[in-house]
C-alpha cells in the first residue's frame, strides 16, 4: 500500500513539474498575455493536465512572481514592466558574473562536454536561422551555466531572475536587431569557461548583460 502511495505520489509531482514548465514557458513567451486572467479550466483543457497539477504550478509560478494572486479575484499572469530592466541587470550584474566565475572555476568533465557542444552549436549558426531556435540556444546556455556552478541556490535564483528578462526581451523581440549576433557573442564566455579561465568568464559575462540591457533600450 505504501509502495503504491510513493508512486502515485512520485506521479503527481512529475505532472506538477511538466505542467510548471509548460505554463513558465507560455508566460515567459507572452503566449499567456501580461495581465490576462489565468483560466484553470482552460490550461486543462490546452495541455491536457488535471487541475491538481495546474494547481501546484501556478502556486510555484507565483512564488516566482510571474503570476499574481488576488483573493476574491482569482490568479492573472504577471505584468512586464520595462522599468524594471534596470533592476533586473543591477542583481544580473553581480549573480550572473559571479556565476560565470564559478562556472569556470567548478565545472566538471561532464560540464565540459556540454560546453563544448554548445560552443559548436554557435559556431554553426548560418545565415537566417530562425527566432525560436536562437532563443532556445540562449536558453539552454544560460541555463548551463547556471548548473555549471553547482550551487543549486544560485541556479534558482538566476534561472528566476533570467526568465523575468527574458520576459522584457519577448515584448521587444520584433525591434530588436542583431539577435544571432547577441547569441554568438556567448562563444567567449563558453570558451573561457571551458579554458577554466574564471576572470575571462567574468568579463564575457559583464559584457553580454551589459550589451543585452542596451540593446533592449535602444528598442524600447
Amino acid at each position: 500500500m505504501s509502495q503504491a502511495i510513493h508512486i502515485l505520489s512520485r506521479q503527481s509531482t512529475s505532472l506538477s513539474e511538466e505542467a510548471y514548465s509548460r505554463i513558465r514557458s507560455m508566460i515567459i513567451t507572452l503566449e499567456l498575455v501580461p495581465g490576462s486572467l489565468i483560466s484553470e479550466s482552460d490550461l486543462m483543457a490546452t495541455l491536457g493536465f488535471g487541475r491538481t497539477p495546474i494547481r501546484e504550478a501556478l502556486r510555484s509560478l507565483a512564488n516566482e512572481k510571474l503570476v499574481e494572486v488576488y483573493p476574491r479575484r482569482g490568479m492573472f499572469v504577471s505584468s512586464v514592466d520595462v522599468q524594471n530592466l534596470s533592476a533586473l541587470s543591477e542583481v544580473r550584474a553581480v549573480l550572473e558574473i559571479k556565476a560565470a566565475e564559478l562556472a569556470a572555476e567548478r565545472s566538471t568533465p561532464a560540464d565540459h562536454v556540454i560546453t563544448k557542444a554548445l560552443i559548436a552549436e554557435i559556431k554553426g549558426i548560418k545565415g537566417n536561422v530562425d527566432m525560436a531556435t536562437l532563443i532556445g540556444l540562449d536558453q539552454r546556455i544560460h541555463h548551463h551555466i547556471y548548473q555549471c556552478t553547482h550551487n543549486e541556490f544560485l541556479a534558482s535564483a538566476l534561472d528566476n531572475y533570467y526568465a523575468h528578462a527574458l520576459r522584457i526581451w519577448f515584448l521587444a523581440l520584433d525591434r530588436v536587431a542583431g539577435l544571432a549576433e547577441a547569441i554568438i557573442e556567448h562563444r567567449a564566455l563558453l570558451e573561457a569557461i571551458a579554458s577554466s579561465d574564471s576572470k575571462a568568464a567574468g568579463k564575457a559575462m559583464r559584457d553580454h548583460i551589459e550589451g543585452f540591457e542596451a540593446s533592449i533600450r535602444k528598442s524600447l
